[in-house]
């Protein structure tokens, strides 16, 4: 049997009930992952929780958040300027981390990722509460060959967890950024949400030739999303560093015990 037909077995009847789950779940994804990130850790158990298998329910998902990534990114857009180099130095190692951590959901069993996200997390945080002292330590504004190249290859893993899995990838990227880079945590955030759009954008198209997905359930997060993005961006560019910092260890915290 094709991977496309066990994906279409487990796909379950579409109620109104299920769909307004959906389409709030993604809703609420769209916004937290746009200020700080974790947004499938509701989306994806709620596929669960109505019946879908987890892979198609992670593609699927996975489809769904791109347009509210997207919509993140553009209500960030002001926090981007000046990012251009800092952005075009990093994005191919989230691409090429989204392509082999999406290849990899068809190999690895998911009990891979879901060991290690909690520890990443956890340390995650802990850079995040750190991040004043550490930034002023460890961080340049003119950053050393050594130390770029070492945020490239931490960026190029998470985009191989964020292409398989993704819950949390936000805080996660946010943590490495903040002791990298010497910038504010806003413009940070921002950048966040392009290299995360870019681990979820190129996942999606190998998904789409891959393997099957449920459009209507991909549909359903996509509207939330794009929607929750939009309110996430309003929302989330109004917080101060502090405020913003607080927020994400929040999150963290969160994720973490929904995920032990």
């Amino acid at each position: 049997m094709t991977v496309p037909a066990v994906l279409a077995a487990h796909s379950p009847p579409l109620t109104a009930l299920h769909a307004a789950f959906i389409f709030l779940a993604g809703l609420y994804a769209g916004t937290i992952n746009t200020v700080v990130g974790s947004g499938s850790l509701v989306t994806f158990p709620t596929l669960i929780a109505l019946g879908y298998a987890p892979v198609l329910a992670n593609v699927s998902n996975n489809i769904g958040l791109v347009p509210g990534a997207c919509a993140g990114v553009y209500g960030y857009r002001r926090e981007l300027a000046g990012q251009r180099q800092r952005l075009l130095g990093l994005l191919p190692a989230s691409v090429g981390g989204g392509i082999v951590g999406a290849v990899l959901l068809f190999v690895l069993p998911s009990s891979v990722f879901k060991r290690a996200v909690v520890v990443l997390i956890v340390i995650a945080l802990a850079l995040v509460i750190a991040q004043p002292r550490l930034s002023r330590r460890f961080a340049f504004s003119g950053a050393s060959a050594r130390h770029s190249k070492l945020l490239v290859v931490f960026v190029f893993l998470v985009g191989v967890y964020g292409g398989y899995f993704g819950a949390a990838q936000g805080i996660i990227l946010i943590a490495l950024l903040s002791i990298f880079v010497a910038d504010s945590l806003q413009r940070l955030n921002a950048a966040k949400n392009v290299l995360a759009l870019a681990v979820n954008g190129v996942a999606s198209v190998v998904f789409v030739i891959a393997t099957d997905i449920d459009w209507k359930v991909a549909g359903l997060i996509a509207a939330g999303s794009a929607l929750g993005g939009t309110l996430g961006a309003l929302g989330g560019r109004r917080l101060n560093p502090t405020a913003l910092r607080v927020v994400i260890v929040a999150v963290g915290i969160v994720a973490i015990v929904r995920l032990v």
